[in-house]
């Protein structure tokens, strides 16, 4: 491929409109345009890194015994309305009404869809195991979207969903999904981790999320330094702590204590002259089944993910201020647990304190001498905070890391949620009509791309892994004046494109500075120079992106080696 036949419309400055390293460098390598917030165009190369990743996608799942669909984008109301999503999704569903006035969506996800065929198709337990896949556009109509190709509103996804006779049969579906996932991300060359994670809008009994790691990443993972466990903090457990035996009551009774002014942790714990940990924080929040009270140790974070799972609710949301005011008649920042008239869920660290101070539902001041299971009427001890890494791993006990990572696959066993809200049923063996299993699988193809950006780059540029990289090789002659350095480019380019590489000859008139920046830029692994110089020698400079070496290789052997190469890079 010839550089000036390519729309490659490169930048020298980063965009002002780009934050995450991985939009900055798409948008300046020409590889991807804004059209509106959260939707972009892809241009030549853009598209040609997509296509790699559906590709190793693709065929894995096809490995793995999937069969691919293709679904429709715009999906009715009345299978929503059946699931009970249309009320619960929430404002990121697309909905809208055709020039019927019927009430339609543009697919998020699509378990209503693939249920809704299944159902009409299947009859028999004869008919199952099914593992359905697709590589579609998907919408959902993100608040702030952001980050370019990491959280935009349009996005390409591979979503998977599997049929299955019987719970064993779909845990083993399940196995194997996680095993496919595994290799698709080893093929892209990613370093990732795989976490137990929430489900979610999506729903089920039991997840994993794909992480790559990185430090730009937007999602927080807790690993453990000596086992294999690790969750998104979403879900990461923390560890229930022994029975405390200094958490006995004591003799001593709350005493209310003066404290203008004085509202936050920091602020409570610096007038008594107290740690954070030794304080109880009340945090109200409003759910659709009431207003409820979460208990803290001030130097923990609570998880409303953790919250949300308890009390069985979707929507959940911090009261305002007049709402405490009414709900606990104080102020914000002194409203307490002791004596208020609401649902206490208290994490289980609050719960084991001994002594502690608290809001004293009284603005301007605060309770001493507080003990939770003498002086508050709790309603359910759990955990409800978020893990940090001075927590031991709930599996075995050693020391956690706290990790940052971009979420690109998750795999989710829905057991009959939706099976049984549509009616999908089978009839086994007894004739009996039971409820069909289900897993759902799903990979954000568009985000690995920038994934793999916020992975590999530096000042210079993208560093793409082989197997994503736009092109394996880009040529670059350092004079296309000179004929001989013309003629061997040229026949390098037909060489290399007749064995099998992808090769983009820079054939531009531009100094080679620009080239050789160009090359970085568009994180082309391997660079393959040729000049009068080189000529001479009767070799070709090869420069490995990576790792930033310089190879000067003889011309009858060029072929080989970067064959040699590109196959080692490929297969890790």
């Amino acid at each position: 491929m010839f550089y000036s036949r390519l729309l490659i419309p490169t930048l020298k400055e980063d965009p002002a409109e780009a934050e995450a390293v991985s939009h900055k460098l798409l948008l300046r390598a020409g590889m991807i345009r804004k059209l509106a917030s959260g939707i972009y165009n892809y241009l030549p190369l853009g598209l040609r890194v997509l296509r790699k990743v559906e590709r190793v996608v693709r065929e894995e799942m096809n490995r793995a015994g999937a069969q691919e669909v293709l679904l429709p984008a715009v999906q009715p109301a009345e299978l929503w309305q059946e699931s009970g999503r249309w009320q619960i999704y929430g404002k990121e569903l697309l909905r809208f009404q055709d020039r019927h006035n019927r009430d339609c969506c543009f697919g998020p996800t699509h378990e209503e869809v693939i249920t809704d065929l299944v159902r009409r198709e299947v009859q028999s337990y004869r008919q199952l195991p099914l593992n359905l896949y697709q590589i579609q556009m998907k919408f959902r109509d993100e608040m702030r979207p952001r980050f370019g190709l990491i959280r935009g509103r349009e996005f390409l996804m591979k979503d998977g969903y599997s049929f299955h006779a019987s719970e064993a049969d779909a845990e083993a579906c399940y196995q194997d999904m996680y095993t496919a996932y595994n290799r698709i991300f080893q093929r892209c060359g990613l370093r990732f981790k795989v976490v137990e994670a929430d489900s979610g809008p999506i729903g089920g009994s039991f997840s994993h999320e794909f992480m790559v790691l990185a430090e730009t990443g937007e999602d927080l993972l807790a690993s453990c330094l000596a086992c294999d466990y690790a969750a998104n903090l979403e879900k990461a457990e923390v560890v229930v702590a022994a029975a405390n035996p200094g958490a006995e009551p004591l003799s001593a009774a709350p005493e209310e204590v003066p404290t203008p002014g004085v509202r936050t942790v920091e602020e409570v714990a610096a007038f008594f002259q107290i740690t954070p940990r030794e304080l109880l924080k009340t945090l109200i929040y409003e759910t659709e089944k009431g207003p409820v009270a979460v208990l803290l140790r001030g130097d923990h974070e609570v998880n409303e993910v953790k919250v949300k799972n308890l009390l069985g609710v979707t929507d959940m949301t911090l009261a305002g201020a007049g709402r405490v005011r009414e709900l606990t008649n104080a102020e914000v920042g002194f409203a307490g647990p002791v004596g208020l008239h609401l649902p206490i869920y208290a994490d289980q660290a609050a719960a084991a304190l001994a002594e502690a101070v608290t809001g004293a539902n009284k603005t301007g001041h605060h309770l001493v001498r507080v003990n939770p299971r003498r002086d508050i009427s709790i309603t359910q001890v759990a955990d409800l905070r978020t893990v940090t890494a001075q927590d031991p791993c709930p599996r075995c006990g050693t020391a956690l890391e706290i990790l940052r990572g971009i979420e690109v696959g998750h795999i989710f066993k829905l057991g009959t949620k939706y099976s049984q809200a549509l009616k999908a049923l089978f009839l086994d063996e007894a004739g009996q009509e039971q409820y069909i299993f289900m897993g759902c699988y799903g990979i954000g193809v568009s985000r690995i791309v920038a994934a793999a950006i916020e992975q590999g780059h530096d000042a210079q540029g993208m560093i793409f892994p082989m197997a994503l990289a736009p092109f394996q090789v880009g040529l670059i002659p350092i004079s296309l004046n000179d004929a001989a350095t013309k003629e061997k480019a040229l026949e390098l380019h037909a060489a290399l494109e007749a064995a099998g590489i992808e090769v983009l000859l820079d054939d531009r008139d531009e100094r080679p500075g620009v080239k050789f920046k160009d090359c970085d830029l568009l994180g082309l692994p391997l660079r393959v120079v040729v000049g009068p110089r080189t000529l001479e020698k009767g070799a070709a400079e090869v420069r490995h992106r990576r790792r930033g070496e310089i190879v000067m290789v003889q011309l009858e052997e060029l072929l080989s080696y970067l064959q040699e190469n590109i196959c080692q890079e490929i297969s890790g």
